[in-house]
């Protein structure tokens, strides 16, 4: 099951590049994978001991590297961040218009992301791990420079040499820690490194050293401050579609690559950059926090949003307890619905007034109220708000950090009161007081399928918000498993 997650939306471009109707043949793929993931989720077995769904064969074996294996499986970390893909991926088709710009290859790029975030959380050999966020990662780039709005051409440079920097201090820091290790256990596979590691642990400068070259290539593909530039510019520009994917799915590889590979691999490299990296998750919150104050136009502002809240994430890692990890994956999987929800609705927003600056907007919930529902939902759903998923993941991040790290919590806590702030203002701006004449024709969704994709998303958000047991059964055991494993 897995592998076909991988293996449809490639088939889809095989059938769109044969001349088959894009935004159908899309749609069609991301729909099965959706389903699927629902059927995997449902055979899924909460606290079972390992990985689940596994395939492991033989791939290649390079001179001088470690067999490579194609090796995929889920636990109670991976699977929720795998159906967040499948969820951002059908509502980023499904927003997306039937007549664009060279349709055909517009589709084709947007599942080549799909496939490769699908591969991305399943894999479990490091190097698949790592190639398949490559393939996610390029497509990416080409949807702003092609099919981006305003300053897409610097945009889509920044975002290129900033994410391919990550990607190759990233590569460096793989092979450092994979080639550290006696010939005879050399490895990519994830497992079976585990083992090996634990047997004959890494000395203590060259786990100092690796730790410090995967921060870095995970702190720049996940916008770490003060790496971040890139983000807020590229979603600003980037279309919803490609904003949605990567600010909701691709973003969450390097907090993911943090907790699976680079924290438990190596603790006393943890250990040593953790003073690092605690002033640097506070220099998201606040700085960026700030920064965000700041913003007057819409996109940007949800742009610098996201990167904030990545702060968080990293909060609920370093505290390196049950409480604080099950927080921090809870927190990524209502990261992605609500910034998917919002990209996607600023898209709208930008589509029917021709206008993101906020000073220039006003007055719209009374021409579109779904919009302003939808729209203020997500917001919600960001400020942390009880009731809606990113809620419960802050708590337990905060709760899990005060054991740890009271002082930067702390810090971290003022982190509610400026997103509150900001995004109380863009509600306000956006869809409150006076209507502007030249917005007088503005339309609202209709009803039916075009607003479908966002009451998925706000009803995933509601129903995590309620009931955010269904999440934590499957996260919780596998967190103490990799906790107790170390």
């Amino acid at each position: 099951m897995l592998t076909l997650l991988i293996l449809i939306p490639l088939l889809a471009i095989a059938a769109i590049a044969c001349g088959s109707p894009a935004k159908p043949t899309a749609l069609a793929a991301v729909t099965l994978n959706l389903l699927l993931g629902v059927a995997l989720a449902i055979r899924f077995v909460p606290g079972a001991a390992g990985f689940q769904f596994e395939q492991l064969h033989a791939w290649a074996a390079l001179p001088g590297l470690p067999p490579i294996q194609y090796h995929v499986g889920v636990d109670g970390i991976n699977l929720p961040l795998l159906l967040l893909a499948l969820v951002v991926s059908f509502a980023a088709v499904a927003v997306s218009p039937v007549a664009v710009m060279r349709d055909a290859e517009f589709y084709a790029y947007v599942l080549l992301i799909c496939a490769g975030v699908a591969g991305m959380f399943a894999s479990l050999d490091l190097f698949f791990l790592y190639i398949f966020h490559e393939f996610a990662l390029i497509p990416t780039f080409l949807l702003v420079g092609i099919w981006g709005t305003q300053n897409r051409q610097f945009a889509g440079v920044q975002i290129t040499l900033y994410l391919m920097l990550g990607s190759l201090i990233l590569l460096a820091g793989i092979l450092a820690l994979v080639l550290a290790l006696p010939a005879e256990t050399r490895t990519f596979d994830l497992p079976a490194l585990q083992i090996g590691l634990r047997a004959a642990a890494l000395g203590d400068h060259w786990q100092s050293v690796t730790f410090g070259l995967l921060l870095a290539g995970f702190g720049i593909l996940v916008s770490l401050f003060p790496f971040h530039t890139w983000a807020p510019a590229g979603y600003a520009s980037a279309p919803p579609a490609a904003a949605m994917l990567h600010a909701g799915v691709l973003k969450k590889f390097g907090l993911y690559g943090m907790l699976r590979i680079a924290l438990p691999l190596l603790p006393w490299g943890a250990e040593h950059w953790q003073g690092w990296l605690i002033a640097l998750l506070l220099g998201n919150i606040l700085y960026v926090g700030f920064a965000t104050l700041a913003q007057k136009e819409l996109t940007l502002m949800l742009g610098y949003a996201s990167v904030m809240h990545m702060g968080y994430i990293f909060l609920g890692l370093v505290a390196w307890n049950e409480i604080g990890l099950s927080g921090a994956v809870l927190l990524m999987v209502a990261h992605g619905l609500c910034t998917a929800l919002l990209f996607g609705l600023s898209g709208e927003i930008q589509e029917r007034t021709g206008e993101v600056r906020l000073a220039e907007l006003g007055g719209l919930a009374q021409k579109a109220p779904f919009l302003a529902v939808t729209f203020i939902l997500g917001a919600m759903a960001m400020m942390g708000l009880p009731g809606l998923a990113n809620f419960t993941g802050e708590i337990l991040i905060f709760f899990g950090a005060w054991h740890t790290h009271p002082i930067a919590t702390i810090c971290a806590l003022w982190g509610a009161v400026i997103s509150a702030t900001y995004l109380l203002r863009a509600i306000q701006a956006v869809f409150f007081g006076a209507l502007p004449e030249k917005y007088a024709a503005v339309t609202d969704l209709a009803p039916g399928w075009p607003r479908a994709p966002y009451l998925l998303l706000s009803a995933c958000l509601l129903v995590l918000g309620f009931v955010p047991g269904l999440l934590l059964a499957w996260v919780r055991p596998a967190v103490a498993q990799l906790l107790g494993g170390l």
